[in-house]
């Protein structure tokens, strides 16, 4: 059996948002080991309080992709469940519509954001870029875009087949 186009799409970001996650809790659990291994040993790193909070906000929003992807964020299943079949459709679509809408306008709202912040620079590492910081706003919720567009894909079928048979 071939997987449908959608599913080798959902495969190989659901994949790629594993490893992401992957490498930002082990990030985030060494910089705060380390971090305060080096306070216990009086000599308190500068940067350590704003990497950990960057890491955290990087693993909330790469983390909610792949919650959207897995269907697995608040949703209202039982809400759903115990509509009448010819509601379920309509209850699915608008939430989807309201879900997208909402991650375009943060996607929106957060290159803007970006824009603002172009020549500003972490007060703990002024090497590294505020912007390249906030970029997890808009890329995040574009990849929330992306993830819930592909979960409903997969679902949408099933659930017009299972309408159905309902209604006969």
């Amino acid at each position: 059996m071939t997987v449908p186009a959608t599913g080798k799409y959902r495969n190989g970001l659901e994949q790629s948002l594993e490893i992401i996650m992957l490498f930002l809790m082990t990030s985030l659990a060494v910089v705060v080991i380390v971090g305060v291994g080096f306070r216990k040993a009086g000599a308190a790193l500068v940067w350590y309080d704003e990497v950990a909070s960057i890491l955290l906000a990087w693993l909330t929003y790469y983390g909610a992709s792949l919650a959207a992807l897995k269907r697995a964020h608040i949703g209202f299943p039982k809400l759903v469940d115990s509509a009448a079949p010819q509601l379920r459709l309509y209850l699915v679509l608008c939430r989807e519509i309201i879900v997208v809408g909402f991650f375009v306008l943060v996607a929106w709202a957060g290159w803007q954001v970006l824009l603002v912040l172009n020549g500003l620079y972490l007060a703990s590492l002024p090497s590294v870029s505020v912007r390249f910081t906030q970029s997890v706003i808009p890329i995040g919720a574009a990849l929330f875009i992306i993830a819930e567009l592909l979960s409903f894909a997969e679902i949408w079928p099933a659930l017009k087949k299972a309408t159905r048979r309902q209604l006969e």
